[in-house]
């Protein structure tokens, strides 16, 4: 009892909080004042389209997949909310650094859907896309493309510019210290700096409870000294809203900020993948009713923003868009194996250059 009595007594030195964005319900109803953006009818149509866009892209990515002309591939079924909303708060000049499941941020920014396909059908010539060229191609390895966020920022604060780096990564990376060390290193120098965490619930088949213990996994930016806040992940408009506000801040010098969209992935994890081993299908089901397209799409129709003759317009654009994109890719002629050598060093040690000439068909005389 004693104590018990003695840590009644000791002082609260901190108190710290964790704040939840929404604005539009799964119904596509108001839930709280939204933002100013959301006034701008073209703004949200346009987010509508690309999450559309990405939904179907990813479809025929996978029928690709399945019938052997393409790699190993991952669909962001459910959750397009995420990378569409944050690269549409983001300039051409900030640098985003994606993982292998934000295509949408992608083709927001300006990689055509060939290029994607180029990539994952083994073609490395995908990275060398049509986006911004500062921004770095897919991240594979899991939470590795953090540390690189915190350097890209941390240069961009050395130079004086009014520039931030955005990184994205799953709920998944949040376990692995390359996140923890790029976080503690963000927070100490105040850097530029957006972590984007889409929290899907599922890193591959282990569940977020088995992750982590913690509430949420905003509060982890807690430690690091600096704000973290949670969003509905199926809600574009929050998404958007939290990375407005996060990335202004970061621009004016206020240090970084860490964004936790929690959706749900209703795909597998890729197409290497069976979710139904280790989730129920009426779990699946389940959030099918909160998932971030038909929401916008009723609310846009609950507004008169947006009509049957519309979405069908829509469905035919993107079908054109995505089936002249795979055409495209398929008739790109392969590269040639010499190639292999052509980026390894700025001049190539005797050793690698022979064996080029050699797969070239040169003669080595």
């Amino acid at each position: 009892m004693a104590s018990k009595r003695a840590n009644e007594e000791l002082p609260v030195i901190a108190r710290f909080e964790v704040r939840r964005r929404n604005y539009l319900a799964p119904n596509g109803a108001i839930s709280r004042p939204l933002p100013a953006f959301a006034s701008d009818a073209k703004l949200l149509i346009e987010l509508y389209r690309s999450m559309v866009l990405l939904r179907l892209f990813d479809r025929k990515a996978v029928a690709l997949q399945r019938t052997g002309r393409l790699g190993t591939y991952a669909v962001s079924l459910g959750q397009e909310a995420v990378s569409v909303g944050i690269a549409s708060a983001m300039r051409q000049e900030d640098v985003l650094l994606p993982s292998y499941r934000d295509n949408g941020a992608l083709l927001w920014r300006g990689v055509k859907p060939e290029e994607i396909l180029l990539f994952w059908g083994g073609d490395e010539r995908g990275n060398q896309f049509s986006g911004p060229v500062h921004d770095f191609p897919f991240c594979v390895p899991v939470g590795s493309q953090a540390p690189h966020a915190a350097g890209v920022a941390y240069a961009l604060k050395l130079r004086k510019q009014p520039r931030v780096a955005v990184c994205l990564f799953g709920d998944g990376a949040t376990s692995k210290g390359d996140v923890y060390e790029a976080m503690n290193f963000a927070g100490v120098h105040k850097l530029p700096l957006v972590f984007v965490v889409t929290n899907n619930q599922w890193a591959i088949s282990v569940p977020l409870r088995l992750q982590t213990a913690s509430e949420t996994l905003a509060q982890k930016a807690i430690a690091a000294g600096f704000s973290g806040e949670q969003v509905d992940g199926c809600d574009v408009v929050a998404v958007r809203a939290a990375a407005e506000e996060a990335i202004a801040a970061a621009r004016d010098g206020k240090g970084p900020h860490f964004i936790e969209a929690v959706t749900y992935r209703l795909g597998d994890h890729t197409t290497s993948d069976d979710a139904l081993r280790y989730r129920s299908a009426e779990e699946v089901r389940a959030h099918w009713k909160e998932e971030p397209i038909a929401r916008l799409r009723s609310y846009l129709v609950g507004q008169n923003m947006w009509t049957k003759a519309d979405e069908e317009r829509l469905a035919a654009e993107c079908h054109e868009r995505i089936e002249a994109a795979v055409q495209r890719y398929l008739t790109t002629p392969p590269r040639r194996p010499e190639t292999m050598f052509d980026n390894l060093y700025a001049e190539l040690p005797e050793a690698y250059a022979a064996q080029r000439r050699e797969l070239a068909g040169e003669d080595d005389a």
